[in-house]
Formats: structure tokens, C-alpha cells, sequence
């Protein structure tokens, strides 16, 4: 006769350890946040509603993670469920005030050398809700890069209107064992 293999589920069975069920709860919780924070934005959500409904949510936190520094189930499953009730409630209003989920513009191009599919968009909070496709860039940190090619670039896009950038050459690396050379 063969014996089935008993597994414990730390969320139902009395003798899964407590730490073990708490870990479920909060990864659980983390779902519900990862959901949210996809649909609005990371950071994004509890910024778009009023000031007290913020508050309330702040709140919620405070009390769920000074629950989990007990490491007391009993202390941390009741806050789990007021930060779940806390997340829904925060989607909620954000619906009831007519603001709109995150819908990111994702524009995507190849680079020349590798072939390799680079994502621009225009927010950090965009940047973070595609992150998981692959490499992204936001308007800003482009802006950061033609900045740091020099004013030659920027010099020439003001004197040639509708000028293209093609390539951009880099410096050899400089070779200290032989330095630079003389030039004559």
C-alpha cells in the first residue's frame, strides 16, 4: 500500500508554524498591491484621492507593520484584511472621482548595434508598469543623455533644423601604460 504525501497548507492546517502562515498572508497582501500598482501606477494610487481617505490608508500601513514587528499571527491576519479592505477602498474612490488607471504610451525602437528592443514612455510611473518587458527609458532620462553628448549635438540640431543624429563616435580609452600620443 502506498502512503500519499501529507502537505501541509500554511494558510488552513493547525500545525503549518505561525511564521510560516504570516509569510502567506503578506504575500497575499503583496498580490493585491503589485495588482494596484499595475493599474495605477507605483505611488500613484493613494496620491489621485482625498487627503483623509490617504490618511486612513496611511494609517492602515502603520498598524499592519507594527503587527508584523510582533510576529503575532493573531495581531498580523485582522491588519492584513484592513489593508486589503484599505487598497479596494483607495480603487474605489479613484474610480468615483473619475480618475483614469495608468494607460502608458510605450513608443519602442531597435538598437542599431544589437538588435535589442528599447522602450521610451514618458513617466517613471510608466517606465515601472512595463519594466517587465525589458529595458525602458523615460523622456526624462533621454533628456539626461543628449545633455550628456555635449553642446555640439544640441549645437548643430539648432543650426541644421531637422538634422538627424546617425552615430555618435566615443573617445578611445585611454591606454595609461603608453599614454597619449605626441603629435609631431
Amino acid at each position: 500500500m502506498t502512503r500519499a504525501v501529507q502537505r501541509l497548507s500554511p494558510m488552513t492546517d493547525a500545525m503549518a508554524p505561525s511564521a510560516y502562515r504570516i509569510r502567506a498572508m503578506v504575500e497575499g497582501l503583496d498580490q493585491v498591491a503589485l495588482a494596484m500598482e499595475r493599474k495605477w501606477g507605483v505611488g500613484r494610487l493613494r496620491l489621485i484621492v482625498s487627503d483623509f481617505l490617504r490618511a486612513k490608508f496611511d494609517e492602515q500601513k502603520d498598524r499592519l507593520d507594527a503587527a508584523l514587528r510582533s510576529d503575532e499571527e493573531r495581531y498580523v491576519a485582522p491588519q492584513i484584511e484592513g489593508m486589503r479592505r484599505a487598497w479596494a477602498a483607495l480603487d474605489r474612490a479613484a474610480h468615483e472621482s473619475g480618475a483614469s488607471p495608468l494607460s502608458p504610451q510605450v513608443w519602442e525602437c531597435v538598437l542599431p548595434s544589437t538588435g535589442e528592443v528599447i522602450s521610451l514612455v514618458r513617466s517613471a510611473e510608466e517606465a515601472h508598469h512595463v519594466a517587465r518587458e525589458g529595458r525602458v527609458f523615460t523622456v526624462a532620462e533621454v533628456a539626461i543623455l543628449i545633455e550628456a553628448l555635449g553642446d555640439g549635438v544640441l549645437d548643430i540640431k539648432h543650426k541644421f533644423p531637422g538634422a538627424a543624429v546617425t552615430g555618435v563616435r566615443r573617445k578611445s580609452p585611454i591606454n595609461w601604460e603608453t599614454g597619449d600620443e605626441i603629435p609631431f
